[in-house]
């Protein structure tokens, strides 16, 4: 992640969540209390955001908050573990405490579920992908997370790379002529990537001489038959619908990517909390 990014956007969040001020903490103690605190884990889970993210909302709420025993990203933790600590003003460590939870249980969570993921297919040739389906304003930390929990990244925006997705394909007529038009505007060192939902497709996009083949929404045996018929000609992405249930069989039909959108629009959020120290 892009430090400055990080910072654009933790400083707009915590405008958001601060307002003109902590009506409450500011009523209760001044500015010279400090206090001290742990972030501890309350569940199992894959650890995300720690350092790089939640101490980076105390830091910038105000520079005189100190962090201290941060866990690394990617460590598994359990319940009672002590993730983070911070000491300093008591009306700023308050302050920033929900945005920083926010962030991070968000975060946790989706390096967690990614991780399931992955262990699903350990042994097969196969990467585990995320998608554009991200929380709008959230997609750096997010598609961060997943790369803590093991996955790759697909596109992480617009820009990134041409998919030629079923609206375009009907918008435009058919695949041929969609692959043609892109041809003729995008440099010889993009890939074009093309979504099918039949043989038929599949067919076609071998015909066009695409790179990346995507079968979507396509149940296991018609995935087996894509494959085959690609033999190694093209990438094979399945997409749509996939879950922890039927990701293995759909890595034994030997697709080379499986993008799961649920990495980022299903995962649910950790439970941490901060604990004040006396």
């Amino acid at each position: 992640m892009d430090k400055n990014s990080i910072r654009e956007s933790i400083c707009s969040f915590l405008r958001e969540d601060v307002g003109r001020g902590d009506l409450t903490s500011e009523s209760i103690f001044s500015p010279e209390d400090k206090g001290r605190a742990n972030l501890v884990a309350r569940q199992f889970f894959i650890t995300a955001g720690v350092s790089t993210v939640a101490a980076e909302v105390f830091r910038i709420q105000n520079s005189d908050i100190l962090m201290s025993n941060g866990v690394e990203d990617g460590t598994l933790v359990q319940p009672g573990d002590v993730i983070l600590t911070v000491e300093g003003p008591v009306v700023d460590m308050l302050k920033a405490e929900r945005l920083a939870l926010n962030l991070l249980q968000r975060m946790c969570g989706i390096a967690t579920l990614t991780r399931e993921f992955v262990d699903r297919v350990k042994g097969y040739p196969v990467r585990v992908t995320d998608t554009r389906k991200t929380t709008p304003g959230l997609r750096m930390f997010e598609k961060y997370a997943v790369r803590v929990g093991g996955g790759f990244n697909h596109r992480y925006n617009l820009t990134d790379g041409v998919l030629i997705k079923d609206n375009h394909i009907a918008a435009c007529g058919s695949i041929s002529t969609a692959v043609a038009k892109v041809r003729q505007q995008v440099p010889h060192t993009i890939r074009i990537e093309v979504e099918t939902d039949t043989l038929e497709q599949v067919e076609e996009c071998l015909q066009c001489g695409v790179d990346i083949i995507m079968l979507d929404n396509m149940d296991v045996t018609a995935m087996a038959a894509a494959v085959s018929i690609v033999n190694g000609r093209a990438l094979v992405e399945a997409s749509g619908g996939v879950n922890l249930e039927h990701i293995e069989n759909i890595a034994k039909t030997g697709v080379d990517i499986i993008s799961v959108g649920a990495l980022t629009h299903s995962a649910p959020a950790c439970d941490i909390g901060m604990d004040w120290l006396l």
